[in-house]
């Protein structure tokens, strides 16, 4: 199998997909949504970004909400969290049943949690001296469950892109199989955030605006600095996640996680 290989979203993962992942800890989905859903999807984002501007929300649910601003100087949110549960429309794409039949790469009792953990995620990165999000470190989305749950329950990340992104942009970039590392090096490969090297066993996920990801929580991955400056280097990325174990949602009543604190060594 060629790791740069994609695939269609179409109905339950067939075999050749769940053994794809299984091998190499991800999976990635070309043209899911078109370019109408994602100028919609951006437009419903913008419009939330403005009212929790104006309104000079600090938090969601618990989760601090991370301000930064463009390359002419605008306030800008780099990092949301519960976006969907504050936009129809975006509930509605991630309610639809090809998204949902993301969960069987876990298993019929996994569920794509838009209330859960950070909820829907929209990353946005950019490369100026003004933003607070240019890059993030090394890390897995799993262990923060055995920091605050003493268990590692399977879990998913399901990315939707929503710019192109690439080696031009920075992009995604993963260590096939490391999801199969074990627990000790799930835990201490890598410093967690820090560490942004680039490893020998990195590939570069290049995706268009539209396409899905999947990864393993297990799986060492981190977002490289786009070369450039300016405009070029805006790259928008959603994460949902999928999750197994108790249910456990979220509400304004919710804490801040411990590792929210140390928010302030990602830039």
């Amino acid at each position: 199998m060629q790791l740069q290989q994609t695939f269609t979203l179409e109905g339950k993962p067939d075999p050749q997909q769940i053994s794809f992942f299984h091998e190499f800890g991800f999976i990635h989905y070309k043209h899911v949504f078109s370019t109408e859903q994602v100028a919609a999807m951006l437009q419903e984002i913008e419009r939330i970004e403005q009212s929790w501007l104006s309104a000079g929300y600090q938090k969601v649910n618990g989760i601090p909400i991370k301000y930064g601003r463009d390359e002419h100087g605008r306030p800008i949110i780099q990092r949301f969290a519960f976006t969907s549960l504050y936009s129809g429309y975006l509930h509605g794409l991630l309610a639809e049943e090809r998204m949902q039949n993301l969960k069987y790469f876990i298993g019929p009792e996994a569920r794509l949690t838009e209330n859960e953990r950070d909820g829907m995620v929209v990353n946005h990165y950019v490369n100026n001296e003004d933003s607070r999000y240019t890059r993030l470190g090394w890390h897995t989305d799993g262990a923060r469950d055995l920091f605050t749950h003493f268990r590692l329950d399977p879990m998913l990340n399901v990315g939707i892109s929503l710019d192109d992104s690439g080696l031009h942009n920075g992009g995604l970039r993963l260590i096939p199989g490391s999801h199969r590392m074990g627990v000790f090096k799930m835990l201490f490969y890598k410093k967690y955030f820090v560490d942004n090297k680039p490893d020998k066993r990195e590939i570069c996920v290049e995706t268009e605006a539209g396409d899905v990801t999947v990864h393993s929580g297990r799986l060492w991955h981190r977002v490289a600095m786009s070369p450039v400056k300016g405009i070029t280097t805006h790259r928008r990325v959603s994460y949902v996640p999928v999750i197994a174990g108790k249910y456990k949602p979220k509400s304004e009543h919710s804490a801040t996680p411990f590792y929210h604190r140390f928010q302030h060594l990602i830039k």
